[in-house]
């Protein structure tokens, strides 16, 4: 017979077990409301269409540089006081009030005339020498890439200032705006006998038959050359040589499938990259044609042309830039003929 002490125990025992495993949910209950449920989202890139923090810099300078340059022209006692001539677009050279204002200054007739020489040579040495893209002077995909993008942007300078299946982009918009050559108005005016065909051949050709053009809009064929040739240039070289891995991953490109990556999804090896950010005397050579370029566009600005046909000549220019290197970022197969620099 059990013990009156013996029911108590036993039934403290079994009160005691119902209420630990009632306290189990609560605890269950407090460590599941206690965990985090959210995920750390992944920091969106940078658009395709926006240019980097480097290229930014490198495309404000010439709006800053035309800017500069033409408020000079317009508060300089000397150059306001120096007569202009509308027909040259400058000033008369027996009173300019610059060496630099005068068309036959060395800089304009050994560098600024030939500018797309200057920009050829000192790029394709770069381009062949640059340890970045494969052993010196050997043929690589890397430079039959670079050749491409040069020779498009050539192509751009052609049509706009030489040849567009006839006269030149700048000739078609001077006639379509209203420009004439002064020989042509002789020919009008009966002065100069000329038939119709020789009149339109002489008007698109002024300049080689010893006239000059008059009224119209000419786009600053100036402008347009050094603004084309030195952003060609720094987009070349600096996104090789530049070293901030910040400023290489705000490049970012339009993969096939529509995802938007980085730009160096598609680089060269790691040992390639090492070697990108050399300054050999190449790099060194070509920021010295693109400086001088700004340079002289600086000149541009303050002695020649309008402020609307320096206006013109830059989008012209920047519109060549674009094709090549911010067309390419959104449309993958643009992308794998021409490349990339530094990629």
């Amino acid at each position: 017979m059990d013990s009156p002490s013996v029911t108590p125990r036993r039934s403290q025992r079994v009160q005691n077990q119902t209420a630990q495993s009632s306290s189990i949910p609560e605890a269950n209950n407090t460590f599941t409301t206690s965990t985090p449920t959210s995920t750390p989202k992944m920091p969106s890139r940078r658009s395709p269409f926006l240019p980097t923090t480097l290229e930014t810099g490198l495309l404000s300078i010439y709006p800053a540089t035309l800017i500069i340059g033409t408020l000079f022209g317009l508060l300089d006692p000397a150059t306001r006081s120096s007569p202009y001539n509308a027909a040259t677009q400058s000033h008369y050279a027996n009173t300019a009030p610059s060496y630099f204002a005068k068309k036959t200054n060395l800089f304009n007739v050994l560098f600024v005339k030939k500018g797309w020489a200057w920009v050829t040579f000192s790029y394709f040495f770069f381009l062949f020498t640059h340890p970045s893209t494969g052993p010196s002077l050997q043929l690589t995909t890397k430079r039959i890439k670079g050749a491409l993008r040069w020779g498009i942007l050539t192509a751009w300078w052609i049509f706009i200032t030489q040849w567009f299946f006839g006269p030149a982009i700048i000739d078609r918009g001077f006639l379509l705006t209203g420009g004439k050559c002064e020989l042509v108005e002789l020919a009008d005016a009966g002065v100069v006998k000329m038939g119709s065909a020789e009149q339109f051949l002489t008007g698109l050709a002024c300049k080689a038959a010893g006239g000059k053009w008059k009224g119209g809009h000419d786009i600053s064929g100036h402008v347009f050359l050094l603004v084309l040739g030195s952003m060609f240039l720094l987009e070349e070289v600096l996104n090789v040589v530049w070293r901030d891995a910040r400023t290489r991953e705000e490049r970012t490109v339009v993969m096939a499938d529509g995802a938007v990556k980085s730009a160096f999804v598609e680089a060269q090896p790691e040992s390639i990259l090492e070697r990108s950010g050399e300054w050999t005397f190449a790099a060194k050579g070509v920021l010295g044609v693109a400086t001088l370029s700004v340079y002289m566009l600086l000149m541009t600005a303050a002695y020649f042309h309008t402020w609307f046909e320096k206006f013109t000549g830059l989008t012209v220019a920047l519109s060549g830039i674009f094709i090549v290197y911010f067309l390419p970022r959104i449309v993958p197969g643009f992308r794998s003929i021409i490349g990339m620099p530094g990629v």
